[in-house]
């Protein structure tokens, strides 16, 4: 197994109430990611390497001091999965009496098999239908590795949601209807729609869109759902 301090760290957030809905968190934000998600708003973390890293040791320090007053941590990125010391963190920090929470758009599924049985939660990053994926993460066959991903997280029993960011200009309402067709074929039963929000977003990439030109979701859009959001 890879020495923890192998870990590449391109951030950490003391307290977060969002990335893990309902609880008190510290997020470790791991660096690099294998994608390219114009909308993405942590697009500095996409590199694998970064000069603002952070040590392992420090994260460690700083965990320690909130013991007993945080809630769990979460391994957010860039994706974590890529990383292999990323089982040896999420071991430390169980040690430490954390619960422990992971952010993941399922780019690496022997990873994730591994480090699930010491998961308490996911966030599952889903980024369009199937046949739509090539084209919102600019890498093909992207679709295929995030579904088996998918799959094996629906079938470990681990607590999770499923989101998907809403782009006006990348997804139309009829092809997110065919992604809640595809979610529900496939037993996710915890869904949320997330509006863009240009905060760490490639502008240049994208064309502009306001609050008010997000698009209305057809009344039926969560039937089928046992738990739904717009956020």
């Amino acid at each position: 197994m890879p020495d923890v301090t192998e870990l590449r760290v391109g951030g950490l957030a003391p307290l977060s109430t969002c990335d893990w809905p309902g609880e008190l968190v510290a997020t470790v934000f791991c660096q690099g990611c294998a994608w390219d998600c114009a909308y993405c708003h942590n697009s500095h973390l996409r590199p694998h390497d970064s000069k603002d890293q952070i040590t392992w040791q420090s994260v460690l320090t700083f965990l320690q001091s909130r013991r007993g007053l945080l809630d769990a941590v979460v391994f957010s990125g860039g994706e974590p999965t890529l990383q292999p010391a990323l089982l040896s963190a999420v071991a430390s920090v169980r040690n430490l009496g954390f619960r422990v929470g992971l952010h993941t758009a399922g780019m690496a599924s022997d990873a994730l098999s591994q480090v699930l049985p010491l998961i308490d939660w996911v966030g599952f990053d889903v980024k369009a239908p199937l046949g739509e994926y090539s084209r919102i993460t600019g890498v093909s066959q992207s679709g295929a590795k995030a579904l088996a991903s998918l799959r094996l997280l629906l079938e470990s029993g681990v607590s999770y949601e499923v989101r998907t960011t809403l782009h006006p200009a990348l997804l139309t309402v009829a092809q997110l209807m065919e992604l809640r067709d595809e979610l529900l074929s496939n037993g996710v039963t915890n869904y949320a729609v997330q509006h863009f929000r240009p905060t760490g977003a490639r502008l240049d990439r994208l064309p502009l869109v306001s609050e008010l030109s997000q698009p209305d979701l057809p009344a039926d859009f969560s039937h089928g759902f046992l738990h739904f959001q717009i956020r």
